[in-house]
């Protein structure tokens, strides 16, 4: 079913002949009333189009028809996020005004009317938010190679400028610049990390440092000056021309999306995200350190490693091996099973310096 979202591509399909298997996207067809009632029109989805009543009635039999809602967010976004959308009105010298951002506003309002514990009203628009939004990240993707789509997962908790920040910044950067595109959750912590690392890619490693100099002044997502301590970097290094995609989610929303993802799919439902962040990072996940949420994700890609849910399974790498051989030992278990051959097609390792991590990556073609 080909997607219509502009006026433009409105425009040409009209010029065709019959309407017929499309799918228009919060379109206005008040001027086009008559020109459409005097073609067949049918097979079609209208999803939060202005409609005159006279065109609806003759629409409804033979099309869907999915209203808007009144809900402070567009239940069919075409396109993802980015910090421009997200952030709009944020003034990094009143980080107050943070409040007043649609990322902010959304949020309240999801927790106001419940999260998923809301009226049938609220959790429709939710889901039918989320649809589109995984419809537009797949979009986004299908410019890349599956094998050139590589996570890193990691704690929120991650300080800014701390050495293992840093580390995942500089993963993040060489492989970016080796043609990855690379993805998160999203938030704060090393999540961020992956996308400082995507924004600096084709800069010196010293602006790196510079940017990582700068934000660790607010290490902390809970730190007053976190977000605008990132616009400091932004009006430094304002442009990259680099993509890289984070995907967080309002059920966390106390936890600000990273601003240097240059693509943003914000979803309301946490599990959706997470099985979807997983799911498209064919080329390889890293793990940093984390807690119960890193740990999930370490399982919930094995299950889908073990199974080939996706057609092979994908590297897990390890980042650090004293972490995650003794504070969060998870590794041995994994290797164990491995070794006898109960997670035989498994691809992993797990290693202490980053070119080792970045060659795991290149290597698993």
């Amino acid at each position: 079913m080909q997607e219509i979202n502009t006026r433009e591509e409105l425009l040409k399909v009209l010029d065709s002949g019959e309407l017929t298997g499309f799918a228009f996207q919060s379109l206005d067809f008040f001027e086009f009333e008559q020109i459409i009632l005097k073609k067949k029109v049918q097979g079609n989805l209208f999803l939060g189009c202005e409609l005159p009543d006279s065109l609806l009635h003759e629409l409804y039999h033979d099309n869907y028809i999915f209203p808007s809602m009144n809900v402070p967010y567009h239940i069919y976004p075409h396109e993802l996020y980015n910090k421009e959308t997200l952030y709009h009105g944020f003034d990094p010298g009143h980080p107050d005004s943070y409040k007043e951002t649609p990322d902010f506003r959304i949020y309240r309002h999801y927790v106001d009317s419940g999260r998923d514990e809301a009226n049938i009203r609220e959790t429709l628009a939710a889901r039918l938010h989320d649809h589109s939004i995984t419809d537009a990240l797949h979009r986004f993707l299908d410019e890349f190679e599956d094998r050139k789509v590589v996570g890193i997962m990691g704690g929120h908790i991650l300080e800014r400028g701390s050495r293992v920040y840093t580390d995942m910044a500089r993963i993040s950067k060489e492989l970016t610049e080796s043609g990855y595109l690379m993805v998160s959750g999203g938030g704060p912590g090393a999540m961020e990390a992956t996308h400082v690392g995507a924004w600096f890619a084709g800069r010196s490693d010293e602006d790196l440092e510079d940017a990582c100099r700068i934000l660790s002044e607010a290490p902390r997502y809970d730190h007053p000056n976190w977000l605008s301590a990132a616009f400091r970097v932004f009006e430094k290094y304002p442009e990259t021309q680099y993509r890289s995609v984070g995907i967080p989610t309002w059920f966390y929303g106390h936890e600000p999306p990273t601003p240097f993802a240059t693509h943003i799919a914000k979803y309301f439902a946490n599990s959706v995200r997470e099985e979807g962040l997983l799911a498209i990072a064919r080329g390889g996940i890293i793990f940093s350190r984390g807690s119960a949420g890193t740990m999930q994700e370490i399982f919930q890609e094995l299950a889908q490693n073990h199974y080939e849910t996706f057609g092979k399974a994908s590297p897990m790498v390890f980042y650090e091996k004293e972490y995650w051989s003794y504070e969060r030992p998870v590794y041995p278990v994994i290797e164990l099973m491995h070794l006898r051959k109960n997670l035989d097609n498994l691809n992993i390792g797990i290693y202490d310096r980053i070119e080792e991590v970045v060659r795991h990556i290149r290597t698993s073609v």
